[in-house]
């Protein structure tokens, strides 16, 4: 139950009763706000404009075909390989780019005055399988209300959701289609530093097909990326805003790594970075199984973040990470979190950021226990929650 963390304790049930609905006086005052942070924190390395909207994804995934069964395609096509020798780059390109797309998306969003209007976002992803399953990164389809995917040859088909991992930055998406190339899979734990590495993608979500070479820069390196710490290939092929979600190849033309983003800035080039194909592969099969990876955190709340003066002042909030919305049936409405909640500290670690609270909750377990202090209409109040299992 959450508690009054003032020196008289007051007991929380004394406030209003609550409701699973948005607060009045967040949906109105702050709706607008929300939605101009997400235009603002939209453009990714995917190119892809994201949202806030946690209720996007699952629109598109209600169409979802049946799932393969478990151990499917993925996993026996993680441990086929190429016996022949290296190829060269052209080689290689050839092998390749048929099994790797663009991916479009289309997002509703609102502008301060609460007008909508649809955004769109392009980013890449790879053919997992001949009947349509193909792995992109969950930053490229974020929120999307329509995804379309497009082949090498120029044919479009719609794609559903199958299922995705916010923490590792994979989806899963469907297309209706058969006899497709599907990527060979090859093995990340085989590669060493100075290894051929071929990117294809679709840079600036305009250029699909596109192939650039290098090297395998580093091994195992551990990169912050909005707040989760991930351990990635790096390599310095080029790779820009729109190939995340491509595939990264080796000298065989098999695919070794998911391209998920690249460092940026001014003289910054030849940083481009990838998930291992067998880290990947690993979230793939679970996502293919059961719609989500096993295991993740789910703190049965969604968070927005208010950040700027300009904003703070303009709708009298405080800059912090607000309480957008609070699950029905969670362990949080139970606790009796509410929409429009300030998250002030989470187990004793502050929160100002929404990349404060991921980093928090990745030391976290399902089942865990977690103290949350939230301020509320001028006054803290503190609640104890039991993390349960993340299903989406």
């Amino acid at each position: 139950m959450l508690q009054n963390n003032q020196n008289n304790m007051q007991q929380f049930q004394e406030e209003p009763s609550h409701t699973a609905k948005k607060s009045p006086y967040l949906t109105k005052k702050a709706g607008a706000l929300i939605a101009a942070l997400c235009i603002l924190a939209s453009g990714s390395a995917g190119y892809a404009a994201g949202v806030f909207s946690a209720a996007a994804p699952q629109a598109v995934s209600n169409s979802a075909q049946p799932l393969p069964a478990a151990g499917g395609e993925i996993s026996t096509m993680a441990a086929a390989g190429s016996a022949s020798g290296a190829l060269s780059v052209t080689e290689i390109a050839e092998k390749a780019a048929d099994s790797v797309v663009e991916v479009t998306t289309e997002i509703t969003q609102y502008d301060s005055f609460m007008r909508q209007y649809v955004a769109e976002g392009a980013g890449s992803g790879v053919i997992l399988s001949q009947d349509g399953y193909i792995v992109t990164n969950n930053h490229v389809i974020e929120g999307a209300s329509s995804i379309k995917v497009t082949l090498r040859d120029g044919t479009s088909y719609p794609a559903v959701l199958v299922g995705t991992d916010a923490q590792g930055d994979i989806a899963v998406i469907k297309i209706d289609a058969s006899g497709l190339k599907a990527a060979e899979i090859g093995d990340s734990d085989a590669l060493q530093v100075g290894d051929t590495a071929v990117a294809v993608g679709n840079p600036l979500g305009q250029l699909g097909g596109t192939v650039t070479d290098g090297i395998i820069s580093a091994l195992d390196r551990e990169i912050d990326i909005d707040g989760k710490t991930m351990t990635l290939l790096q390599t310095n092929a080029a790779i820009n805003p729109g190939n995340s979600g491509g595939g990264l190849f080796n000298d065989r033309g098999e695919l070794i790594g998911v391209v998920v983003a690249k460092s940026s800035g001014s003289g910054i080039e030849g940083l481009g970075f990838a998930i291992p194909i067998n880290t990947a592969v690993e979230l793939i099969d679970d996502i293919m199984q059961f719609g989500y990876v096993q295991g993740r955190v789910d703190l049965g709340m969604t968070t927005t973040e208010v950040t700027g003066s300009l904003m703070s002042a303009l709708y009298g909030y405080t800059g912090g990470l607000y309480i957008d919305e609070v699950n029905p049936g969670s362990n949080a409405e139970e606790v009796g979190f509410r929409s429009g909640d300030r998250i002030v500290s989470f187990n004793g670690a502050e929160i100002s950021s929404q990349e404060d609270l991921t980093r928090a909750l990745s030391a976290c377990s399902v089942g865990d226990t977690v103290e949350i202090v939230i301020e509320r209409s001028g006054r803290q109040y503190v609640g104890e929650l039991t993390l349960e299992e993340a299903h989406a």
